[in-house]
């Protein structure tokens, strides 16, 4: 009955052991699930919706240096007993997960094993999505990026609508609202998305894939090496 896909590929055995502590909650957008340095009262494995791993300056500013969806969980610092990190953490796009207590879901993993391992994948496949993320900003063009930023959505969302303003992916991509309008409006140009008030719609989801070309896939590829098929 569950649509998380790390809840759904864990053994039946770790299942049991955290399904009597979960709890279904609705996350309304822009909803904080980790305040950076502070240690979170719950863990989120979400079912619907998209969450932002955001990284901020001293100064203020910002970027998006990872997402996550129903196929995985939040924060992954739990795993590594890391405590807290330095992120902030929220729902760019509403939706719903099931949370569990931190001090219960730490004690489930110092008992199972297994289910640390296997979310100790899990962790690392999202350094390495961080890892691709900063290669994209550092090497990629804004347009290639934008359509990289897309697909990464559209695997996590149902259909082919994404609820999205120019002023939050100005934030999440790291550049100026101009520079988004302009590569919403070439990627329009070549029919692959449709951009009205605050809703992107996937258009040609096989064509902006050819068009993002090396930007997307490689952390995807290794989502399915380690932990497998995505949702």
């Amino acid at each position: 009955m569950v649509r998380n896909n790390l809840l759904r590929l864990m053994s039946a055995d770790s299942f049991g052991r955290l399904r009597d502590q979960l709890e279904l909650v609705d996350l309304p957008r822009a909803f904080e699930l980790s305040k950076p340095n502070e240690a979170c009262p719950f863990a989120y494995f979400p079912e619907a919706g998209i969450a932002s791993i955001v990284a901020r300056s001293p100064e203020g500013q910002q970027t998006e240096i990872g997402v996550i969806g129903r196929d995985g969980m939040t924060p992954a610092s739990l795993v590594l007993d890391a405590g807290q990190d330095p992120y902030s953490i929220f729902m760019q796009v509403q939706g719903e997960a099931y949370r569990i207590p931190c001090e219960a879901f730490q004690k489930i993993l110092e008992e199972d094993r297994i289910l640390h391992a296997f979310l100790a994948r899990y962790a690392q496949s999202l350094l390495v999505q961080s890892a691709y993320t900063a290669l994209s900003n550092a090497v990629h063009h804004i347009d290639e990026r934008l359509a990289r930023w897309i697909l990464m959505c559209h695997d996590r969302t149902d259909g082919n609508e994404i609820s999205l303003t120019h002023e939050f992916l100005s934030i999440m991509l790291a550049v100026r609202r101009p520079s988004v309008t302009t590569a919403l409006h070439m990627l329009e140009g070549k029919k692959l998305i449709y951009s009205e008030r605050g809703v992107i719609i996937v258009r040609d989801r096989v064509a902006l894939e050819a068009f993002a070309h090396d930007v997307y896939g490689e952390c995807e590829k290794e989502y399915e090496r380690l932990i497998g098929t995505p949702p």
